[in-house]
C-alpha cells in the first residue's frame, strides 16, 4: 500500500480494490447456484409427473423461477462492467437495480401462486404420496441451502445477492415445509396439512421480500441509498476547514454497489483555486469513505453564493 496521492497523505487504491474480490467469487456463486437448482428442477418435475403430486410440480415451478432470477442477477453483473459510451454515460450500471427491482417482483408474483394453489387445495384435498414428497424435498433443502451458502457472506454489499440470497432462503424454507408436510400426510393421512404448510411459507417470505422490495424501489427512483445518512453527509463537509455551507446536495445510487453525489460548496471567500482543490480532495476522501465513489462538486465564495432554488 504505497501511498499513491502523496500530496494528500492517504493511498487511494482502497476505493476500487474491494470490488473486484467479492465479484468475481459471486459470478462463480451464481453459475453453481444456477447448475445445481437447474438440475433440481429436473428431477423434482420428472419425480412429480410420475408420482402425480402437484405439490411437487408447484415447487418445480418455483424453483425455475429461482433460476431465471439468479440467471437475471448473473446478467446484471454482466452488464455492470459494460464500458459507457455517449448515450449510456453511466454503461448499464443501472441495470442491477431494475434486476433487484424485478427479482423482488417475481418473488411476490411466486407468492400469489403459491397462495391460489394452496387456497384451492384447501378446498380441495388432493391425495399424496408423502414419502416421495418429503425424500424429493429433503434434496431440496439440501441445494437450496448449499446456494444460500455461497451468497451469505455477500448479501449485505448488494441488493442483488441479497436477492439471490432470499430467494434460497425461501426455498431451503418452502422445502422444509413440504417435509414436513409430506411426513405428517404419510403418517396421518391429513392431506389438508399440505395447504396449512403453505401458507405459514407465503408469511416467512413476504417477510423477506418487502424489504428488497423497497429497497430496490427508493434505488429506482434516484432516493439515497439505505446505507447513507444525508445528515452524516453534509456534517463531515462542514467539519472540513474552509468549507462554510453545503447546499443542493444530491446522492443516488448509479448501481446496487457504486453511489454518486453532487453539491455546491460553499467556500470562505479568500479561497483561491488550489485551496479548493485540496478542500475538494478531502471531502472527496472522507465520502469514499461513506461509500460515495461519484462526488462532483460546484464551488462558490461566501461572497457571491447562488440563490436561485435551481443552480
Amino acid at each position: 500500500m504505497a501511498h499513491t496521492h502523496s500530496h494528500n497523505g492517504h493511498s487511494h487504491s482502497h476505493d476500487h480494490g474491494h470490488m473486484h474480490g467479492p465479484i468475481t467469487n459471486i459470478n462463480t456463486a451464481f453459475v453453481v447456484g444456477i447448475v445445481l437448482n437447474l438440475a433440481f428442477v429436473v428431477i423434482e418435475a420428472g419425480v412429480g409427473l410420475y408420482s402425480k403430486s402437484l405439490a411437487l410440480l408447484t415447487d418445480a415451478g418455483h424453483n425455475l423461477s429461482d433460476v431465471a432470477s439468479l440467471a437475471l442477477a448473473l446478467l446484471a453483473f454482466r452488464l455492470a462492467k459494460v464500458k459507457p459510451t455517449h448515450t449510456f454515460t453511466y454503461g448499464y450500471r443501472k441495470t442491477t437495480i431494475l434486476v433487484a427491482l424485478l427479482n423482488a417482483v417475481i418473488l411476490l408474483i411466486a407468492i400469489g401462486g403459491i397462495g391460489y394453489e394452496a387456497a384451492m387445495r384447501l378446498n380441495h384435498p388432493q391425495p399424496i404420496e408423502g414419502r416421495e414428497v418429503a425424500i424429493v424435498a429433503g434434496v431440496g433443502i439440501l441445494i437450496n441451502s448449499l446456494t444460500a451458502f455461497l451468497f451469505f457472506r455477500s448479501q449485505h454489499t448488494d441488493l442483488n445477492i441479497k436477492g439471490a440470497y432470499l430467494h434460497m432462503v425461501a426455498d431451503a424454507l418452502v422445502s422444509l415445509g413440504v417435509v414436513f408436510a409430506g411426513l405428517l400426510i404419510s403418517a396421518t393421512g391429513w392431506y389438508w396439512v399440505d395447504s396449512i404448510t403453505s401458507f405459514i411459507v407465503i408469511v416467512v417470505i413476504l417477510i423477506g421480500t418487502w424489504g428488497l422490495l423497497r429497497d430496490s424501489i427508493i434505488l429506482s427512483l434516484d432516493g439515497v441509498p439505505k446505507d447513507i445518512n444525508f445528515d452524516e453527509v453534509e456534517l463531515k463537509a462542514l467539519q472540513i476547514k474552509g468549507i462554510h455551507k453545503i447546499h443542493h446536495i444530491h446522492i443516488w445510487a448509479i448501481s446496487t454497489t457504486e453511489n454518486a453525489l453532487t453539491a455546491h460548496l460553499v467556500l470562505d471567500s479568500n479561497t483561491d483555486f488550489e485551496a479548493a482543490d485540496q478542500i475538494k480532495k478531502k471531502l472527496r476522501h472522507e465520502l469514499e469513505h461513506m461509500n460515495i465513489q461519484h462526488a462532483t462538486f460546484e464551488t462558490e465564495l461566501v461572497t457571491q453564493e447562488c440563490t436561485s432554488k435551481q443552480c
